[in-house]
Order: C-alpha cells, then structure tokens, then sequence
C-alpha cells in the first residue's frame, strides 16, 4: 500500500474516530441533562410526601357564642380570645366566624386552632396600631419586638386559617402605608414631606445597625412611636400549618409570612393587595412548603423566598429548602416566583410549575436578587410548564447587584447555580428572554432553557458573568436560538 493511500486511510479513521467521540460526547451529555432534568422531580414527590396537613377535632366554637357582634362597628378582639382558647384549652377544632362583618385588633392562634371564616364572613381590622401589641416578630429579614401581625401564632402546632371569608387589612394612602415613606420609583402612598416614615434614622436604620451588631431580639424595641408596619399573617417557629381557601386585602406590609416555621400548605388563597412591599407570601427560613392553586394581585413579588438578612441571616443559618409552587396565577407585582434579596443564609429545592403569570403590571416571571453584602446562596430552582402572558422586563432575571438603601457592596460573595427552566410558553418577554448579572468571582452557574417558546422580545440575552447555560429547543422571536456567546 503506497504512503499516500495510507494517510488517506489513517486520515479517514481519525476522521471517524473523531466524529464517534464527539457523537458519543453529545449522547452523554444528553443522558446527563436529561438525569439533571428528572431527578429533582423525583425528589419532589418525597417532599411533598413531608408536607403534613394538621388534623382537627371535630368540635367547633362560634364567635358569637363568645359575644363576637358581626356589625362592623363593636370590637370583637377579646371574643375571639376567648374562642380560640377555649377551643385550643379543651383539644381544638374550629372556630367559627359566621356571616358578618367582624373588628377587631390582633388575633394570636393557639395550637390546634382552625380558626374558620365562613361564606360571607368579613374580618376587618383595626388600623390603629394601639390595637397590636407589642411581640417577637420580624421586619425584612430581621427580628425585632415590634406591633403584631393582624394574625399571629408564635411557636405553635397544627394551626389553621380556612374557608371562603374575606381577611381586611384597610390598609390605604391614609394609614399603615404613609409609614413607608416614598419609595425608589417616586410611589408616595399617602406620604407627604414631614410625615414619620420607617426611613428615619430611629426605625428602620435602627434596626439595620441592632441586627448588623448582634445585638438581643428583647432590646431591639420598636412598636409605639416607631414606623414599622406589621406582617399580615405570621406564623412564627410553627408546624402543621395550612392556610386555605380565604381571601386577603389591603394588608400593611407582607401579607402571608411563615418564619422558621415547617410543613406550610397555602391553598386556594386570593391575595389582592396593592400597597408597598405588599409580598403575597414570604416564606423564610421554612422547610417543606406547599404553595398551589392560588391568585396573587399584589404591590410587590407575588411569591418572595426568603433566608434572613445580612449579618442576622448568616448567624441564624436556617436555610429555606423544599418550596414547592404549583397551579398558581400571578397578576400584578415585581416578580411571579422570587428568591430574595434577603436571603443570607441561603435557598435550596424550589419547584415552580403548571403556574400563569401575566400583566402589564408584572416585572419578571422568575426573579433572583442579592448582593455581596448579602450573600448567601441558590442552589436548585426547578420550573417547568408555565405559561406567560406579558411580563415588563424579563422571563428570567437573577442580579447580584441587586441595590437598596444605599451602598450594598460587602465581603460576602453569593453564589448561584442550577436554575431550570423548562416548557415555558411567553407571548410578550418585555426586554430579555434572560437578563442574567453575575459577579466576576462568582459567576452563575448552570442555567438550562429547555423548550421555552417565546413570542416577542427585545433581545434574547443580556448576559455577565455565566457559567454552564445551555439552549435548547428554544424559539426566541419566531427563530430557533443556538447557544448564545
């Protein structure tokens, strides 16, 4: 065989030897996708066999029968006092709220209380914040003694909140919301120059400089004469918890906010609430939570996964793990399913799927953010199956340049990896498929699209500092998109 008909062969074989590594590269890096794809799926199922729906005597005791008026006008705090501990006292079961109209200031939940709104029923409560005791509650990210939240319930078990009656925050431009003060986009909501806001230097940067230097829960003291609206709904250090079916307005801060609480089920809840930093749910520093079947029309994100902030965070060091959303409708808000800004000590295991997200008014579908002052991680957000209507800026945003109240640069480098989105339909993107800001040392790390058909949008990508981001099958402006730079 003459030289040149051997290098011909050998450049042959070489040839075909190259073309079955790469074949066999592709097979294996589509069977590894495809195992990164279905394994947190699977995992999920074992979650959700975690979650516990509590479990009520069948005994019931009505408000009335404690000498709660449904007039609208007669405070009715103390009759549900005496409802729920009786109920709680004697083995617990459900409380009662009949037909009517219902004041009163705080409500605290005691264990094995369903306290049960019945069609028609309205709790309204009282904007005077006189009517909310002082407890052990928490302001963004960071516990203080503080008003209570309307709905309280502080290290208990098995507790509820059910049926088809309406919780009434009377949240307006004339109380609790003026306490924020105007915010980064020029919203005043009822705030006039002169007016005490929670941005003077003895409330909310009080607390800020108290939890950066550690200082005790029971000294950081804010309530009268301080500015710091009250959560809604706030579970606190509880399990067995289940809020279902009932309907939210016009809370003054987060609306449902289960802190170091395990085991959440949030069911069929319609929050319609459009004051500042009005959150439909914040869980933070919880485990095994069950988010499905609800409506979110709100002031701020929709759904905002939460871990504590800065310095306070990393000390608690409670991570929120296993976050399940499903068959969700996100109207208005910043974001449909968030992770952050305070999430210092870390979120791992969030599944989002079968869920409709769509207006004018919604910024982001997924939405990431935090900051080297921060930190913190993300680790695992799975979702698949969505369908988008119009969102303003992005189907995907994660920014760790995330900034609010001033200078937020600091030593700790958070770190962002293994986002998944997958089976996403988007008829109206606003600027970017995915707008995706990391940070030179500490880029973000394995992102996959998969399947993801969008209608219109600007621009595809606006991309820093990625690592790992895979395109696949994914139609961006009626164009199939290869893998971008």
């Amino acid at each position: 065989m003459s030289n040149r008909i051997k290098n011909i062969f050998n450049y042959r074989s070489l040839l075909l030897m190259g073309i079955l590594f790469l074949s066999s590269c592709k097979t294996e890096n589509s069977v590894t996708l495809s195992k990164q794809l279905k394994e947190p799926w699977e995992k999920l199922k074992q979650i959700e066999k975690a979650i516990n729906e509590p479990f009520f005597r069948d005994a019931n005791y009505n408000v009335i029968a404690y000498g709660a008026v449904p007039d609208g006008k007669t405070f009715c705090t103390e009759n549900f006092k005496k409802a729920i501990l009786a109920c709680s006292k004697e083995g617990g079961g459900k409380v009662i709220v009949p037909k009517g109209i219902y004041l009163t200031g705080a409500i605290h939940l005691e264990d094995n209380v369903n306290l049960h709104l019945e069609d028609g029923a309205e709790i309204r409560f009282s904007t005077n914040p006189e009517n909310y005791p002082m407890v052990h509650t928490s302001f963004e990210g960071m516990e203080l003694m503080n008003y209570s939240p309307l709905i309280y319930a502080y290290k208990k078990k098995n507790i509820a909140i059910t049926g088809k009656g309406v919780l009434n925050g009377q949240a307006n431009e004339t109380n609790w919301w003026p306490w924020k003060g105007s915010d980064s986009e020029g919203h005043l909501y009822g705030f006039k120059e002169g007016m005490p806001s929670q941005k003077d230097k003895l409330n909310l940067p009080a607390l800020m400089e108290m939890a950066e230097n550690d200082t005790p829960i029971e000294k950081r003291i804010f309530g009268k004469g301080h500015y710091l609206r009250p959560n809604f709904i706030e579970p606190f250090g509880c399990e067995n918890v289940l809020i279902q079916g009932v309907k939210v307005i016009d809370a003054p801060f987060w609306i449902l906010h289960p802190i170091k609480c395990t085991n959440i089920i949030v069911d069929g809840v319609n929050i319609q609430s459009h004051g500042p930093n009005n959150d439909g749910c914040d869980p933070e520093y919880s485990k095994n939570v069950l988010i499905k079947n609800c409506t979110f029309n709100t002031g701020d994100d929709c759904i905002a996964i939460k871990a504590g902030r800065d310095n306070e965070g990393r000390k608690v060091g409670i991570s929120s793990e296993n976050i399940i959303v499903r068959g969700c409708n996100m109207i208005d808000g910043h974001g449909g399913v968030v992770i952050g800004s305070e999430m210092s000590a870390g979120v791992k295991n969030v599944y989002v799927e079968d869920c409709v997200m769509d207006s004018p008014n919604l910024d982001r579908a997924i939405r990431i953010k935090t900051n080297t002052k921060r930190g913190g991680f993300v680790d695992g957000v799975y979702v698949r199956n969505i369908k988008v209507g119009k969102v303003k800026e992005a189907v995907l945003r994660i920014n760790m340049h995330y900034s609010v109240y001033g200078n937020q640069t600091g030593n700790f480098i958070p770190k962002i990896s293994n986002i998944y989105l997958e089976n996403i339909t988007v008829k109206d993107a606003g600027k970017y498929a995915i707008y995706a800001d990391g940070l030179e040392n500490s880029k973000i790390d394995n992102v996959v699209f998969k399947n993801v058909k969008i209608e219109t949008v600007k621009e595809p990508f606006n991309l820093e500092h990625i690592t790992n981001l895979q395109v696949i099958d994914t139609y961006i402006n009626n164009k199939k998109i290869d893998q971008p730079n």
